[in-house]
């Protein structure tokens, strides 16, 4: 039903679950175009009653869905799935959907067989494992960093922690961390543990030529220790550009901080062949542009590996045996990396598992001479995505964060939609009738409206369950 009434034209728009309705205002008087009527036209019914999602939202104490944690999520999803009997498209949590690395699971099998659970590992680390890993960073980074410098640690939270922790006592007069958002919520919440200051910014609109005067802003203050970023991001899957990599090595040596470079999603950027050890292209870095980094790389994505939580720490060589003043005064005259190691990390759990540590330097090890393509198992991350963006897309959705430079953002773990006239919560819990549940970006820093969809839980049949959902959800709210 259409009622015209046409004067002098000022539009504007307003939209809500029930309606879509356009109004044009003039003086005191307007019209209104009203192109959906709640009472004329029966939306249709959609798979999971809504009676059930809220009454569990309500149930959980959730009073703003935008702000819902990802386990909050995974709650609601995994009880109205059982309420309802209808199985969810689940999109929250970012955890490895598939087989942990053979080639890990067999060394850690014959490690623990051979008796290493009776012997604590050095706090530096099983010397293999330190060897593999310089060999992994030359194979695929393309750099050099001594097997001194690369560090087990009990998963890359654990190594944010220590990270954090050495960083922010290095010099007194830098206290704060600097994050270049979107990013991994509880690398945040970590510094609130430790009582660390912390900035951030969403990198969303400071692309390209924009990161350096963005960046200097924050570092001119002279307050930023460290600067901590994942590559290919987690959520956005944005990867940054070797000029954007370069601008953020410039200023760190510039200003004097720390890069924590998070690789948790390692060569996955699959728009490029990273497969080849000793072979360009390479995994990008900050690498090649300061000494002033620290590399986190993980076993839990490339490998499959995080139930074992084992990755490494890798520390450039002038960093590593860097002597700060402040450090130096508190930890009897160590150096950067002895501080990490022999200090935070001591502290923290005396080391990490003996056998994961014999897993992972097989992974590295198995990896460098050619014998495992750990990105063709992965890749199929990739494929997921292509699929799930396919099916998005053509149902009114659309990728909020969508470019690197002038290239369209990769297909992998992670990637972000939106939907018009819609806000991050009211899209999070929309969905949630149509049986798919993910997470708000407000959540990871961002300020852009939409939602983090991770594809490690997709299976096959859900295309299509997925397809018609999106179907409804589309007719149910069209967009104007």
């Amino acid at each position: 039903m259409y009622i015209f009434f046409i004067i002098r034209r000022k539009e504007s728009e307003t939209k809500s679950k029930e309606k879509r309705i356009k109004v044009w205002h003039f003086g005191k008087f307007f019209v209104i175009l009203q192109s959906e009527i709640q009472t004329k036209i029966k939306m249709k019914e959609t798979p999971i009653k809504k009676e059930i999602i809220d009454g569990l939202i309500v149930r959980l104490g959730i009073q703003d869905f935008a702000k819902a944690t990802i386990r909050e999520v995974k709650q609601v999803a995994a009880t109205a799935e059982k309420e309802s009997g209808v199985e969810f498209i689940k999109m929250e949590m970012g955890i490895p959907g598939l087989p942990a690395a053979q080639v890990g699971v067999d060394a850690q099998i014959k490690a623990l067989q051979d008796g290493i659970a009776h012997s604590y590992p050095d706090i530096q680390g099983y010397p293999e494992l330190k060897r593999q890993a310089s060999r992994f960073v030359k194979a695929f980074i393309g750099i050099d960093v001594a097997a001194e410098g690369c560090v087990p640690v009990t998963g890359s939270m654990q190594g944010t922690f220590a990270s954090f922790l050495t960083c922010s006592q290095a010099d007194k007069k830098k206290d704060t961390v600097l994050f270049i958002d979107p990013g991994f919520p509880v690398q945040k919440m970590q510094l609130q543990v430790q009582g660390v200051k912390y900035e951030t910014f969403d990198v969303y609109d400071f692309r390209g030529e924009k990161l350096g005067a963005k960046l200097e802003s924050y570092l001119s203050k002279g307050n930023v220790c460290a600067i901590v970023y994942s590559n290919p991001n987690n959520p956005s899957w944005v990867c940054l550009t070797e000029e954007e990599l370069q601008t953020i090595g410039q200023l760190a040596t510039q200003y004097d901080c720390i890069i924590m470079e998070d690789l948790a999603y390692f060569a996955m950027d699959f728009r490029q062949d990273l497969s080849k050890p000793f072979e360009p292209p390479y995994q990008p870095t900050v690498a090649r542009y300061t000494d002033n980094y620290m590399l986190l790389i993980s076993g839990s994505k490339a490998f499959s590996y995080a139930g074992e939580r084992i990755g490494v720490v890798c520390i450039s060589d002038k960093l590593f045996h860097r002597h700060y003043d402040d450090l130096a005064a508190r930890y009897e005259g160590l150096p950067f990396g002895l501080v990490f190691s022999t200090r935070m990390l001591y502290a923290l759990s005396s080391g990490t598992s003996h056998s994961a540590q014999y897993a992972l330097a097989a992974m590295f090890r198995a990896a460098c001479d050619g014998e495992y393509d750990f990105r063709s198992e992965v890749k199929v991350y990739g494929d997921r995505a292509h699929k799930l963006k396919e099916i998005f897309c053509r149902h009114g959705f659309h990728i909020v964060y969508d470019k690197d430079g002038d290239q369209p953002v990769a297909d992998g773990f992670y990637f972000t939609i939106g939907y018009q006239g819609m806000t991050s919560g009211q899209l999070a819990h929309e969905l949630m009738y149509y049986g798919v549940s993910a997470i708000c970006l407000v959540t990871c820093g961002s300020e852009q409206q939409g939602l983090r969809v991770c594809t490690s839980f997709v299976e096959d049949h859900q295309y299509a369950q997925l397809e018609e959902r999106m179907a409804i959800f589309e007719e149910n709210n069209p967009i104007c």
